[in-house]
C-alpha cells in the first residue's frame, strides 16, 4: 500500500481556528476558478481580437450549454467527494476507498450516458435557444467537439474534487495553471495559425484539460495513495451507491437545473441580435471573474462541512457558516468599488469592440450586478453546506425557482424591457432563493442542535 498523503499541502479543516484555515483552503480555491475562467476568457478574447463580432457571439451562443456541461461536470464531481470528505472527517479509511472506487464507476458510467446522447440533442439545442441563423454552425461546430470529449471535463473535476476533500486544494491549482498556459498558446496556434475558427478554441480547451487529467492523476498515484482504491474496494454496496448516486446528482441536477434556466435566459438574449449577444458574452466573462472569491467561499464551505459532519463538529459548521457571510459581505463592497469605474474599459478591452451597445450594454450589467453579489454570496455558502450536512432535496428547490424566475423574465419581461430584463433578472431571483435557503439551513434541526456547542467554542 502506498503512503497515504502529502501532508504539507492539506489544510486542518476539524480543528483550530476556523477563518484562517478557510482562508488558506480558499485561496488555491480562488486561484483555480481564475485559471479555470482563463479556458473560457482566452478564448473570448482571441476570438474578439481576430474574427470579429460574429465569431465571438457564435461562441457566446453556445454558451449556456457549455455551463451546463461545466456545470453538471463540477456537481458530479462536488457530490461525490462531499462523501469522501465525510469518510476522511470520521476517520475511516477503508469507506473513504470504497467511496473513490464507486467515484470511478459513476463517473465512466455517466460520462458514456452524456457522450452518445447530446449527439441527438445539440443542433436542435441551439435552435431552441433562437441561435441566429448566420452564426450557429460556429456555435455547433465549437460545442460539439467539447461534448465529443467531455469525459476528460469530467475526469478533471472528480480528481480535483477528490483532492479537495482531503483537505488539498493546492496541487489541483498547480495542474491548472500549467494546463491554462497551454490552452492560452494552443489557442493562439490553432485560430491564429491553422485558422480554425471557433472550432480550434474547443481543440484547445480539450486538450489542455486532458494535461490537467494527466497531472491529478499523476500526483495522486505518487503522493495521494489514500485516495487509491484497490481492487477489493470496488465491491457492490448498495447503501454506498445510493448514497454516492443521491449527493452526486443532488448537486449535478442542482446545478444542470441552474445552467437550464441559464441556458434558458441565453434565448431571451438572443432574440436581441448578435451585437447585444456580444457585449453580455464579454460582461458575463467579467462578471465570472468577479464570483471566483464567492466560489472558492462556498467551496470551501462544502468540503469543510461535509468533514466536520463526518466528525460530528456541528457547532463549527455554524461558525464556518456566519464567517462565510461576512466574507461574501467584505467581498461586496470591494468589488463594486473596483467595477463601476472601470467597467467600460473592461469590456472594450476583453471584446474587442468598438460598437457602442457592446460596450454600453456589458459595462451597465457590471455596474448593476456588482452590488447584488452579496445576495450571491448568502445563497451559494447556504446552499453548499445543506448538500454537504445531507439535505439533497430543498437546495435543488432554490433551483427550480431559479429556473421558473428566468422562464419568467424571458417569457414576459425581455420582449417589454429588452435588454434591461436581462440586467436585473439573475439579482431579483436570487434574493427569493436566498429566502427559502436560509429558513432551510438555520432551520434545520442538525444546525439548530450545534447552537450550544458554537457558543462553548
Amino acid at each position: 500500500m502506498r503512503a497515504g498523503t502529502e501532508k504539507k499541502f492539506e489544510v486542518d479543516l476539524l480543528h483550530g481556528p476556523i477563518l484562517k484555515a478557510m482562508l488558506v483552503f480558499a485561496v488555491p480555491l480562488f486561484f483555480s476558478g481564475v485559471f479555470q475562467q482563463l479556458y473560457n476568457t482566452m478564448d473570448t478574447v482571441i476570438i474578439g481580437h481576430t474574427l470579429g463580432d460574429e465569431a465571438l457571439a457564435a461562441m457566446g451562443a453556445a454558451g449556456a450549454i457549455y455551463d451546463l456541461l461545466i456545470g453538471f461536470a463540477l456537481g458530479i464531481g462536488n457530490g461525490l467527494a462531499i462523501v469522501t470528505a465525510r469518510s476522511f472527517g470520521s476517520g475511516d479509511t477503508a469507506y473513504l476507498k470504497r467511496s473513490v472506487a464507486a467515484s470511478v464507476v459513476i463517473g465512466i458510467c455517466i460520462t458514456a450516458a452524456i457522450t452518445v446522447a447530446v449527439r441527438f440533442i445539440l443542433y436542435p439545442f441551439l435552435e431552441v435557444l433562437n441561435t441566429p441563423k448566420e452564426i450557429i454552425e460556429q456555435s455547433y461546430a465549437y460545442i460539439s467537439t467539447i461534448t465529443l470529449f467531455i469525459g476528460v471535463m469530467f475526469a478533471y473535476n472528480l480528481c480535483a474534487g477528490l483532492l479537495r476533500a482531503i483537505g488539498n486544494s493546492m496541487m489541483p491549482l498547480v495542474f491548472l495553471i500549467l494546463s491554462s498556459l497551454l490552452n492560452i498558446v494552443l489557442d493562439l496556434f490553432f485560430i491564429t495559425q491553422l485558422h480554425m475558427g471557433v472550432q480550434g478554441a474547443a481543440v484547445a480547451t480539450v486538450i489542455a484539460q486532458g494535461v490537467s487529467v494527466l497531472a491529478c492523476l499523476s500526483y495522486i498515484w505518487k503522493k495521494a495513495g489514500i485516495l487509491i482504491p484497490g481492487r477489493a474496494h470496488f465491491v457492490w454496496d448498495k447503501e454506498l451507491y445510493r448514497e454516492m448516486l443521491a449527493q452526486g446528482f443532488s448537486m449535478a441536477f442542482m446545478s444542470a437545473i441552474v445552467h437550464a434556466g441559464t441556458a434558458i435566459l441565453q434565448s431571451g438574449i438572443n432574440s436581441l441580435g448578435y451585437l447585444v449577444i456580444a457585449g453580455h458574452v464579454a460582461a458575463r466573462k467579467i462578471f465570472m471573474f468577479l464570483m471566483m472569491p464567492y466560489m472558492a467561499v462556498s467551496q470551501t464551505i462544502s468540503t469543510f462541512a461535509a468533514q466536520n459532519y463526518g466528525a460530528g463538529q456541528v457547532g463549527r459548521i455554524r461558525r464556518a457558516v456566519k464567517q462565510s457571510y461576512l466574507c461574501g459581505a467584505v467581498l461586496t463592497v470591494g468589488i463594486t468599488i473596483f467595477t463601476f469605474p472601470l467597467a467600460p474599459v473592461m469590456v472594450r478591452l476583453l471584446s474587442g469592440s468598438t460598437e457602442t451597445v457592446v460596450i454600453e450594454n456589458g459595462a451597465l450589467y457590471l455596474q448593476v450586478v456588482a452590488p447584488c453579489l452579496i445576495i450571491l454570496a448568502l445563497l451559494n455558502s447556504t446552499r453548499f453546506a445543506l448538500q454537504s450536512i445531507g439535505n439533497k432535496i430543498l437546495p435543488i428547490f432554490s433551483s427550480v425557482i431559479e429556473l421558473i424566475g428566468k422562464y419568467l423574465f424571458v417569457a414576459f419581461l425581455i420582449p417589454r424591457f429588452q435588454y434591461m430584463a436581462v440586467i436585473f433578472c439573475e439579482p431579483v431571483i436570487w434574493f427569493f432563493m436566498d429566502i427559502e435557503l436560509l429558513w432551510a439551513f438555520w432551520r434545520n434541526p442538525m444546525i439548530r442542535s450545534g447552537k450550544e456547542s458554537e457558543k462553548e467554542n
